[in-house]
């Protein structure tokens, strides 16, 4: 089979499919729209096709002609609420925006589903299709999974894969992956620091919960940089703090929140104790009261270094050697497909897909409301999405 000659031949519908989803961005897990779209797409092809009930999710099995393993595909559908200012002619006008490419995701996956199912009859095996909403802060992949996600072919998946395509970073239509730690695991830390208010000029009558706050802000960086190895890296970044309503009121709160990155389950667990912990002692020494609570949501994306290198063996045979880069370090972005590799062996891919001619070093980044994809890398994406499951498929007598 020839999968690349069959995906250019489906690139203007891939082309228009994804401008339709882009022109109609849905958020969280609810996406009537985007999983209508996709079921008309999925129409007519000889598939198995289940929807969500807690959530706009699309499983589609694809069964081989023979048995063998079960390949499980991922593509994210949903978008960001970011208002577009791409100024494209299919830009998105409500308020919301494929700022990270999901739409792109869901043409290509589509586009495996259909050549696959024209090359069903090569397959020993069969295909699980994961078009899931709420990757963008929703943990959609937990719904699914809670959904029984991994059972839709009657038997778990013997790999899983997916691929995200980057607005920078990388140049247009290469791939790249790696072993091991791919992404970051990401958690909140969220503090409400309680005083007691006053007049910002008599301190010494309050306990002023903006210093005690700012203290625990700085301190926090601190324990970070003298507790952890450089080579296994935690990053905290504050990202709001709130306190106060006139410069010369001391306020009775403070409250701050912070994103927090790291890229290793050991790590992940030692800050989770740690930075608590640093805020109640800067509390005590204030002598002010604190509520810290660090809240986990998605674990380190752990590609399976077998997987890895199979992905990688796959789109240099499949696309050409100077198609592939290999990715040095672990991205600090985080994912919820990391559930699914939690359970399946398998690994979570890039390609870069900058606008046309763009630098990509200094492209806007995924999630920029200015952030644009290049419609060329949807042939190329659906080829490698289908190389991979007919790969691992194929026959071996």
């Amino acid at each position: 089979m020839n999968l690349r000659d069959d995906a250019r031949a489906l690139a203007d519908d891939l082309v228009r499919l994804r401008r339709t989803l882009h022109r109609t961005p849905e958020t969280g897990l609810d996406l009537p729209r985007t999983q209508e779209t996709v079921l008309s797409r999925l129409d007519g092809l000889p598939l198995e096709i289940t929807t969500g009930t807690g959530l706009s999710s699309v499983t589609a099995v694809l069964r081989g002609a023979a048995p063998g393993p079960v390949v499980l595909l991922r593509g994210d559908m949903d978008a960001l609420p970011v208002a577009e200012r791409t100024g494209l002619d299919f830009a998105a006008d409500n308020g919301r925006m494929h700022a990270c490419g999901h739409d792109l995701h869901t043409a290509m996956l589509t586009g495996a589903a259909t050549l696959l199912c024209a090359h069903r009859d090569r397959l020993a095996g069969d295909v699980v299709f994961m078009f899931q909403p709420g990757e963008e802060g929703f943990d959609g992949a937990r719904h699914m999974l809670a959904e029984g996600l991994l059972d839709a072919a009657g038997r778990r998946p013997d790999a899983a894969y997916a691929v995200h395509v980057m607005s920078a970073g990388l140049p247009g239509g290469v791939f790249g992956t790696r072993g091991g730690p791919a992404l970051a695991a990401s958690d909140v830390l969220r503090v409400t620091v309680r005083g007691a208010g006053g007049h910002g000029s008599m301190p010494h009558r309050a306990k002023d919960p903006v210093q005690a706050g700012c203290a625990m802000v700085t301190a926090l960086q601190a324990w970070i940089t003298r507790t952890f190895d450089v080579f296994d890296p935690v990053i905290l970044t504050v990202g709001t703090f709130h306190a106060g309503t006139q410069e010369n009121v001391i306020p009775d709160t403070a409250v701050f929140k912070a994103t927090v990155r790291s890229f290793s389950a050991a790590a992940q667990a030692r800050v989770k104790d740690g930075t608590v912990e640093v805020c109640r002692g800067i509390a005590a020494a204030y002598g002010v009261a604190v509520d810290a609570e660090f809240a986990e949501l998605y674990p380190v994306t752990v590609n399976d270094h077998a997987e890895a290198d199979f992905a990688a063996h796959v789109v240099r045979e499949a696309l050409g050697e100077e198609r592939f880069a290999p990715q040095p370090r672990p991205l600090h972005g985080s994912e919820d497909f990391s559930r699914v590799l939690a359970e399946v062996p398998g690994a979570m891919l890039t390609l870069g897909a900058p606008p046309a001619g763009a630098d990509p070093e200094h492209s806007p980044n995924n999630h920029s409301p200015l952030a644009e994809f290049d419609d060329a890398v949807l042939a190329d994406g659906a080829t490698v999405y289908a190389e991979l499951a007919a790969r691992r498929l194929a026959p071996t007598a």
